[in-house]
């Protein structure tokens, strides 16, 4: 999360509270990368009160310019060993227009895979950002 203010007219500052998904070695170079993007529209204070560790098991990215929101999905994949079965939770993150198209756009991706969609939630993400390279 990043909390600042940020110029939304005429001499007017506006406090912004912005959630990024940030991919990064470390807190250090993830708060790096979120300052440098956001520079540009800062005006006055700027801090980074919370940073945390996440991990995905896959990201789908945008196909199209209208999958603006980012749905979390928690899914359970399946592995069977002999008689033994094994289910084990991790994140999926899509980017959709909406719930039902998220879901959809999940269920597709996933569909070579042994697996349950527990939940889908969507989040406040505005933007994933990489390291420049």
């Amino acid at each position: 999360n990043v909390d600042y203010e940020r110029q939304t007219g005429e001499d007017n500052p506006g406090k912004v509270k912005e959630s990024y998904l940030v991919q990064a070695a470390n807190c250090a170079e993830a708060e790096r990368i979120v300052l440098e993007n956001i520079k540009p529209f800062v005006f006055g204070n700027c801090e980074t009160p919370q940073i945390k560790r996440v991990q995905f098991f896959d990201v789908f990215d945008m196909e199209d310019p209208a999958d603006d929101i980012w749905y979390k999905a928690k899914v359970e994949m399946i592995t069977v060993d002999g008689y033994k079965e094994t289910h084990k939770a991790v994140n999926i993150l899509i980017a959709s227009d909406g719930l039902y198209n998220a879901s959809d756009r999940l269920c597709d991706k996933l569909k070579s895979y042994d697996c349950e969609i527990v939940s889908i939630q969507k989040t406040a993400i505005v933007e994933i950002l990489k390291p420049e390279v």
